[in-house]
């Protein structure tokens, strides 16, 4: 029923659709023409102007065949990381790279291509099915901004897959930590590096000692720490009196996180009064952890649909963060698939042809599971 090669050049065209976050207009416009040619009802919502993007979510509806049926929710984003601009994607018949140049975006056009193949084998071969809503997001590459500033009380949907995994396709995310966000500045203060530097204080000095200090990388199992950005000074002449420095804190358990973040606020505090200079510490929560079991019914249909096309699921807890996080945060219960994607956000990403079909036969697996009847 699937059909592999327009599965793919589907696909490819969507890539070569420049769409990185905040710039996703493009693309909602070309699966908007889509959603027309298959007769479905699509609705853009208002996040765009809320973000800002240049785009809202995408929802697109479609009304079940058989009625009585759980209502199911898939969701993948349109938006891509950088360099996502004028990706020139390279089939050799096995898999999809990009030229090296670029990302490949199979993080989330995989998932898009997957959906919109399994729409058209709907409708092809008339199979039956219940109520299915898809979400395209925005802007979920810069904090799940998409999924925040949607509207779950429109959706009809009691539970939610969201097609945004690396890896073996079969693999499900039942677990996934919350995430803090730091924003530090350090306040030193000027003065001519030659002439009187001891009439400074060296603000990235502070910050060097600071860090030092704290405990960065993995943590333990579920928790991990990292400051990735930093900047400061004006010129070698200068003793530099600002340094800013960007960082998180992610744990599936919400005491770790609170532990290590106010750690971090507190070395950063103490090591400046310690040099005589100041320092501001923000701190925003980015989304929040959740823990589903294989016995909640989303876990178990996504185990049960695996099973079906002789997968084998492979339940595992995640290092990151996703729209599930929003949505089961709203009530929406909803798990992470695999879509086979590896080497994201690198310009070595890549997806095997094979692992593109497999998560289209998973889609309509997912679906056909809940059409036959079974209880969920």
């Amino acid at each position: 029923m699937i059909k592999e090669n327009r599965l793919v050049e589907g696909f490819l065209e969507l890539v070569r659709i420049d769409s990185i976050s905040r710039e996703e207009k493009e693309l909602a416009d070309f699966l908007i023409k889509k959603t027309k040619t298959l007769g479905f009802d699509y609705e853009l919502d208002q996040a765009g102007e809320k973000i800002p993007s240049n785009s809202g979510n995408l929802i697109v509806r479609v009304p079940g065949s058989v009625p009585g049926r759980t209502p199911l929710l898939f969701s993948a984003h349109m938006d891509t990381v950088t360099p996502g601009k004028k990706i020139n994607p390279i089939n050799n018949g096995e898999k999809i790279t990009s030229d090296g140049k670029t990302i490949l975006g199979a993080d989330d056009k995989a998932a898009i291509a997957a959906l919109w193949e399994a729409l058209q084998v709907l409708k092809e071969n008339n199979l039956p099915h219940g109520d299915i809503e898809i979400v395209f997001s925005i802007c979920e590459e810069i904090g799940l901004k998409g999924a925040n500033h949607l509207d779950l009380s429109s959706l009809k949907a009691k539970m939610a897959f969201v097609l945004d995994a690396g890896g073996t396709v079969g693999k499900i995310v039942h677990s996934a930590p919350s995430q803090n966000t730091l924003e530090i500045t350090i306040y030193g203060k000027s003065a001519h590096a030659g002439a009187n530097p001891e009439e400074g204080i060296n603000a990235i000095q502070v910050a060097g000692f600071a860090l030092s200090r704290m405990r960065l990388g993995r943590i333990d199992e579920e928790t991990t720490s990292n400051i990735g950005v930093i900047s400061g000074g004006r010129a070698t002449n200068i003793v530099p009196d600002e340094v800013n420095l960007k960082g998180e804190v992610r744990s599936r358990n919400p005491e770790k996180l609170s532990r290590i973040t106010d750690e971090i606020k507190r070395i950063t505090e103490d090591t400046s009064r310690e040099f005589q200079a100041r320092a501001e510490v923000k701190i925003r929560e980015e989304y929040y952890s959740y823990q589903l079991s294989p016995q909640d019914k989303v876990v178990n249909l996504a185990i049960q649909a695996a099973k079906k096309i002789g997968l084998e699921p492979l339940l595992i807890s995640s290092g990151g963060g996703s729209d599930a996080n929003v949505f089961n945060r709203k009530g929406l219960p909803a798990v992470v698939l695999s879509i086979g994607v590896e080497k994201a956000h690198t310009l070595e990403e890549y997806i095997l042809l094979k692992d593109l079909k497999k998560i289209t036969e998973y889609i309509l697996s997912l679906i056909t599971e809940v059409a036959s009847g079974e209880d969920y």
